[in-house]
């Protein structure tokens, strides 16, 4: 089977399939023309208006604003008011304005608007692309019915550093599969058609390498050479413009000295030059007012002649562009045909999306379903990632007889939902606790937070903690970080479960009971204290509205785990950045490496890439996470030990379930390009697969590369395939697998 997940190169019309038939490509050609007399007809002030986007649409609307968009004065508007003020507020613009153009409402739904998923980056454990585009799907019809038909979303920034709040909305720390998350994403977005009164235009968010921010604090600066920024940081957003994204936001950090709203290599050179993108770019929040505190804009004229030459097309809430780009122009420091560009790239979307179009439906309040809320539940399932199950105590035994659940998360709506929830309800969520109640009976669940939230260090809570666990069979621990731990603007120094979690842990511990423990969180955490007095750990990330279900289904074994980590956890913060994909360096470490090297600098025995402190291997790799039955893999075949450029090799080999349970196996596909021009990672993902298996059940896995999966970025930073010796593994993670190896000719 060839390989599903694939970056495609090309794009048509930065569109979706919509603009790929005929008939797409004359609907194109006349939203051209229509773009191109509509702004013939604009002054200066208009067109410098749909270059301006505000957060100040208030709730009802005021008689300001009203004026202001029957002036033209905003082109956007961001987090604006109810479904009946978007409502007024597009009546006035298309019916009161000069040349009624329409307003394009802006909202960031990140995982969910009123049904909440799991954050993106408990969604990407799930590798399940198929299942994460209609999540996408159920969140574009709910925004859409409100009046949203733009989402500052996907977050496509690759992490390799959890101490970053934002790696909750990441992909995770790898490129490939960031790619098959952008592709999927956009697509559910952004439908069959923008022109579908329930697809909303996708973001594809920070352009670019937002998540390589140093010492992993947000809006800090970011240094990354430019074979590797082409390599991992901007592989996932040339797959989003290859899935026909509507508008891309540019990055708050400064990348390389130059912040991303002013930066002509990501904007102009890249996006618009060699991906040849149409789409609109906006900035992010007061991003271009901000370049005067980066030292790269000497005043508010500056920085809007900056970041307009550069191909920003619209200004999010600062207002540098309408303060200056018409007197910029007037005095020949602007160039009007920048301007003209960005409205036509604006306008374009707006036709796209229909808005000019009055057979839209008026915005009325969205809700949740009861299909909704199941697709939440599945995908809360496979989100999760089972670390441990030391005497397979999970899954638990229905005919159970009580359980102690214990813990500040528990029964928390708002934490269980997550990082930017904007329109979720926590009315709508189903904690675990409910849920364990729900399925277990009142009298079958005893209750205690022992802690008043994540960050609560007292523990006078303890006591009935105590009592709830000598009461029950089993212990539940339900434990991590609080929505407000991770996030934007929430980066931490430590990894550690916050707070007094870890003494909770060994206070209860020390009772001899069986004990699992539940983490709900933004981010890998380190836990090694409490993984080590508990049997299980199952990782839920933040799950969304459903996740309480979805828990107590895997919990009591209605469910097996499958869900893999798409970040590696570190054993201590002392190891980050730790990543999969590193290079070998000259003296690798032997696995086994530890302690002070018996050498000295003469005799340099053991002076290997390592610490003297602390093992330094993950502790839990890329692409890791167990099942309540067992996967073997053997057999591993190439269909030619040879490959030329024009040429394809298959690799398979043989998966069985040799438990006693069904059970579904991600299985991942790795190369490694021994000697090239330029250093290759010890692993890269090329490719993986959702495999579902009975008992006793073997299946034989292929997967096809081709000479484009080979390609690597060289010092001239050009995309290159060159001949020589490939490894290659099949395997149930980053660091294990069954091996083989061929050569390009």
């Amino acid at each position: 089977m060839k390989l599903t997940h694939c970056i495609v190169a090309g794009l048509v019309c930065a569109g979706s399939a919509e603009c790929q038939s005929p008939s797409g490509i004359h609907a194109e050609a006349g939203i051209e023309q229509r773009v191109e007399a509509l702004v013939g007809r604009m002054t200066l002030d208009e067109k410098i208006g749909q270059m301006s986007q505000s957060t100040s649409m208030s709730t009802p609307l005021s008689g300001a604003i009203r004026e202001e968009i029957r002036r033209g004065r905003w082109g956007s508007f961001l987090n604006a008011g109810s479904p009946a003020d978007r409502a007024e507020a597009q009546r006035i613009a298309r019916h009161e304005s000069r040349l009624g153009i329409p307003l394009l409402f802006g909202r960031d739904v990140i995982h969910g608007y009123r049904t909440i998923f799991p954050i993106p980056l408990g969604q990407a454990a799930s590798w399940d692309p198929e299942l994460i585009g209609q999540a996408a799907r159920i969140a574009a019809s709910e925004a859409a019915r409100e009046g949203i038909r733009w989402a500052f979303a996907p977050m496509l920034d690759v992490a390799r550093d959890p101490r970053w709040g934002r790696i909750a909305e990441s992909p995770g720390e790898d490129p490939y599969l960031g790619a098959a998350m952008a592709t999927a994403i956009v697509r559910g977005f952004q439908g069959e058609s923008l022109a579908d009164p329930s697809s909303i235009a996708a973001c594809a968010k920070h352009f670019a390498a937002y998540g390589a921010v140093e010492a992993g604090r947000d809006y800090n600066s970011a240094w990354v050479p430019e074979v590797l920024l082409r390599e991992v940081y901007l592989r996932a957003f040339h797959a989003a413009a290859d899935a026909g994204a509507a508008s891309f936001m540019t990055s708050f950090n400064a990348l390389n000295g130059v912040p991303a709203s002013g930066n002509a290599l990501l904007l102009a050179t890249i996006l618009r030059g060699e991906w040849k993108y149409r789409g609109m770019v906006v900035s992010d929040y007061n991003a271009i007012e901000e370049m005067i505190a980066h030292g790269y804009a000497a005043d508010g004229a500056d920085a809007a002649r900056k970041a307009l030459t550069a191909g920003v097309d619209m200004e999010m809430v600062s207002t540098d562009y309408f303060d200056h780009l018409k007197s910029l122009v007037g005095r020949g420091l602007a160039d009007s045909k920048h301007i003209d560009d960005a409205v036509h790239n604006i306008l374009r979307l707006k036709f796209r999306l229909g808005l000019f179009d009055e057979s839209i439906p008026a915005p009325a309040e969205s809700g949740v379903t009861p299909e909704s809320l199941a697709l939440a539940r599945r995908l809360a399932a496979e989100s999760a990632v089972l670390l441990q199950n030391k005497g397979g105590l999970l899954p638990l035994s229905e005919s159970l007889g009580s359980l102690a659940a214990i813990g500040p998360l528990a029964d928390s709506p708002i934490d269980q939902m997550g990082t930017w929830v904007m329109d979720g309800r926590p009315k709508d969520v189903e904690t675990p606790l409910a849920a364990l109640r729900s399925q277990l009976g009142e009298g079958r669940v005893f209750y205690a937070p022992g802690l008043r939230n994540s960050r609560d260090a007292s523990r006078a809570g303890f006591a009935a903690a105590l009592d709830a666990a000598r009461r029950a069979d089993v212990v539940v621990f339900f434990l991590g970080e609080e929505q407000i731990l991770s996030g934007e603007a929430r980066s931490r120094a430590f990894l550690n479960l916050p707070g007094a979690q870890d003494d909770l842990v060994a206070a209860i511990a020390a009772l001899g009971k069986p004990m699992a423990a539940v983490i709900m969180a933004g981010r890998p955490l380190t836990f090694q204290e409490t993984a080590a007095r508990v049997n299980a750990v199952l990782y839920a990330f933040h799950p969304g509205s459903m996740g309480g279900p979805a828990l107590a289904d895997l919990l009591f074994g209605r469910g097996t785990p499958s869900g893999k980590l798409t970040a590696t956890f570190p054993r201590t913060v002392g190891q980050v950045p730790i990543y999969y994909a590193h290079l070998n360096t000259g003296r690798p470490a032997p696995q086994d490496a530890s302690g002070i090297p018996v050498g000295n600098p003469a005799q340099p025995e053991g002076y290997t890439s390592k610490y003297i402190d602390a093992d330094f291997t993950p502790e839990y790799p890329f692409g890791y996470g167990l099942s309540y039955t067992r996967f073997d893999y053997s057999n591993l075949k190439l269909s030619s030990a040879f490959m030329t450029r024009t040429g394809t090799v298959t690799v398979s080999a043989d998966i069985a379930n040799t438990g006693n349970r069904e059970g579904t196996e991600i299985v991942q596909l790795y190369i490694r390009d021994l000697v090239a021009s330029v250093a290759q990672p010890v692993r890269a993902l090329k490719g993986f697969r959702r495999v579902p298996l009975g008992p006793g059940e073997k299946s034989t896995v292929s997967f096809t590369l081709d000479a484009a999966a080979l390609a690597f970025y060289n010092q001239h930073n050009q995309l290159v395939t060159e001949p020589g010796r490939f490894q290659v593994w099949i395997a149930p993670d980053s660091a294990h697998g069954v091996e083989g190896e061929f050569t390009l000719r």
